[in-house]
């Protein structure tokens, strides 16, 4: 039995036998037409565990016919970093090609990442970064600026059947591996593809004939891939979010069901249910922002796992309300038209007037203690007067506040 494990025994050589990428690979692709044009460019491969990020660089560097070195962000020190200097150096007088993988990139301090950019620039060094985490709040704008930014997409399904498949042939088990527990183990991966090959030698190891009883035994419950810190976290409540605001209540649920089951703190999604209420249902249901007060009260109350029941019921209610954000788009307009006009005066006729001079100048001047009291004129100072604020269309960026 050999002790390389199956993942790596699997590893793609080729990009044509790279699976489930094909919007980075093929006729007019970008991987493709970097290695067709042989002018090798700093990557930054961005995308979930297990889907091929390393194996491409290597594929990369292959083509290139340059020399491959790999450092981990967790393990390496700046002494690695300068050893890989001296021998990217080397290369160099020999007219040899250096190229620079670095695993979990966005683990590197800023530091660290700045000590890249001189050989990076030069052409020293050709650096391909691999990153579970978004590079434009984890990787230092330099090196995004010097680098295209690759999205490696989580294989589906199909894919991580297929390469079960590959493996099971390749290592002639067939006749012991069932089509059910190659089915299972694709369910069980996440979109993993390194996770799955790991399930199915483990199975092997523990059964000369393979099903789904199997597999149960050797990889028991794993647990979902989700960071509550990072892109997995904001993905799912981002979509969340919108599902209610698209009046989508299955995938409303389904994000939500996503969230409950992978740990995710359940005042944080009532929190935000607290704020889509106002900022998306608004005046259209007055109603529902007490509604998702409660629902976070309710939380702290009950707690869980009978707090989903509450979550669900008043996510339902949400996401099938009207909606209305004349209230949110007003509150921004008059934000951003307050942030130009800070130092506007207000109005002398609007101003209190405790002692005699000050009405005498005019301050408060034609008010009356009447409730529903209104003089015909605006209420705004002199140099934004003429401004309406209430049902205008709202410059906010409401997108900036994704991440």
């Amino acid at each position: 039995m050999s002790r390389i494990p199956l993942a790596e025994r699997m590893r793609p050589q080729k990009l044509e036998e790279v699976v489930g990428q094909s919007a980075i690979i093929g006729e007019g692709k970008i991987l493709t037409e970097i290695v067709k044009k042989a002018e090798p460019v700093n990557l930054i491969f961005w995308g979930p565990p297990g889907t091929g990020k390393t194996t491409l660089a290597r594929i990369l560097a292959k083509e290139y016919q340059a020399d491959f070195v790999e450092l981990s962000a967790v393990t390496s020190k700046k002494a690695d970093i300068e050893a890989v200097v001296e021998r990217a150096k080397v290369n160099w007088n020999l007219k040899i090609r250096t190229v620079l993988f670095v695993d979990e990139i966005h683990r590197f301090n800023k530091a660290q990442q700045d000590a890249f950019l001189p050989h990076v620039e030069s052409g020293l060094i050709i650096l391909i970064g691999a990153t579970t985490e978004n590079p434009s709040f984890e990787v230092i704008s330099p090196l995004i600026s010097r680098s295209r930014v690759v999205i490696v997409s989580a294989l589906k399904k199909a894919d991580i059947i297929e390469v079960l498949r590959r493996a099971v042939k390749a290592e002639q088990v067939e006749h012991r591996v069932s089509d059910e527990a190659i089915d299972y183990i694709s369910e069980l991966s996440g979109g993993d593809a390194r996770s799955a090959l790991g399930d199915l030698e483990l199975a092997l190891n523990l059964a000369e004939k393979v099903d789904k009883t199997v597999v149960e035994t050797a990889v028991g419950q794993k647990m979902p891939l989700y960071d509550k810190s990072g892109d997995y976290h904001y993905d799912n409540i981002s979509a969340f979010i919108k599902s209610m605001r698209g009046s989508d209540v299955d995938a409303t649920l389904y994000y939500l069901a996503r969230m409950v089951e992978s740990g995710e703190d359940p005042k944080f999604i009532a929190r935000r249910m607290v704020v889509f209420a106002s900022e998306d249902i608004g005046l259209a249901g007055n109603g529902a922002l007490n509604l998702a007060v409660s629902c976070f009260e309710a939380i702290e109350r009950v707690g869980m796992p009978e707090g989903g029941i509450i979550l669900s019921h008043v996510a339902v209610v949400l996401a099938k309300a009207k909606k209305n954000r004349e209230s949110y788009d007003a509150w921004t307009h008059a934000q951003a038209l307050a942030h130009k006009s800070m130092s506007s005066p207000v109005p002398t006729w609007l101003r209190n007037a405790p002692t005699k001079l000050m009405k005498d100048l005019g301050f408060g001047a034609g008010q009356k203690w009447e409730a529903g009291f209104h003089l015909d004129k605006s209420y705004l100072p002199d140099d934004v007067k003429n401004e309406k604020i209430y049902g205008q269309p709202s410059n906010y960026d409401h997108n900036a506040q994704n991440k």
